[in-house]
């Protein structure tokens, strides 16, 4: 039971990686969508966010994790603050 239960978590915290920064990035596509192209801002701000995404889904992967509960908690902790760090970066450029 515990097994199924970490594997969901590890699903669930996979997509929420993937809708957050998945909307930060389409966030500066709106915001830039007065313009031709991305902004410079704009553009690092994508960048960062698929750096996370890449990172953040390498943790959520390692399996040499003694603590899996804990070990996914600090990944969605780690999410959370990264995200909010883009987001004040998107507000920005608005």
């Amino acid at each position: 039971m515990q097994k199924n239960n970490i594997m969901a978590n590890i699903k669930n915290l996979k997509k929420d990686i993937n809708f957050v920064l998945g909307d930060i990035i389409e966030g500066v596509y709106l915001v830039d969508s007065g313009a031709n192209e991305i902004s410079k801002e704009g553009n690092a701000i994508i960048d960062s966010a698929i750096e996370t995404f890449d990172d953040l889904i390498s943790k959520v992967n390692k399996r040499d994790v003694e603590n899996k509960k804990a070990h996914l908690k600090s990944v969605k902790a780690e999410l959370e603050e990264k995200a909010k760090g883009l987001i004040e970066k998107l507000n920005k450029l608005v």
